[in-house]
């Protein structure tokens, strides 16, 4: 099987479980946490193209996770983020790391936050090697072993 088919796969299995704890997900350290997860893969190679931010539009609209909070103010704290990250991406990524660390109290809502961050890595169809390392730095942060996520 090849690479890609394997991370679609694991992506689509990461939706699965995400669904199945939903009701799970309903903190605001969750919330800040999975928005900015998504601006740090979005801007994981440095620029935004507008592809990268009509996916995550898309993820807060449909996501029945997300579903959980407003879709204005998810996009409101994600667009926050990525200002961060594009106006500096080094001191950005400091804030942001922070944001996703809000998560790692709870090991259920850490591992969703990773889980939200490899579906939006994969959705256009090129888990490039800086998303998987900006995953990879936001498991550290969360107290996560990168290996579980298989990065």
């Amino acid at each position: 099987m090849a690479l890609w088919d394997r991370l679609k796969e694991s992506a689509s299995t990461m939706q699965t479980q995400l669904i199945a704890k939903k009701n799970d997900l309903k903190s605001g350290a969750f919330r800040d946490s999975s928005m900015a997860m998504c601006a740090l893969v979005a801007a994981a190679d440095g620029t935004v193209d507008p592809p990268e931010r009509q996916r995550v539009a898309q993820l807060i609209a449909t996501d029945e996770v997300l579903q959980n909070f407003p879709a204005d103010d998810l996009r409101r704290r994600f667009e926050d983020n990525l200002d961060k990250l594009t106006a500096d991406f080094d001191f950005g990524k400091v804030s942001v790391m922070q944001e996703i660390a809000k998560a790692k109290k709870k090991p259920a809502e850490a591992r969703a936050v990773v889980q939200i961050g490899i579906v939006i890595g994969g959705a256009d169809g090129d888990f490039d090697k800086d998303e998987q390392a900006v995953i990879r730095e936001a498991c550290y942060a969360l107290d996560l072993p990168p290996h579980e996520f298989g990065l």
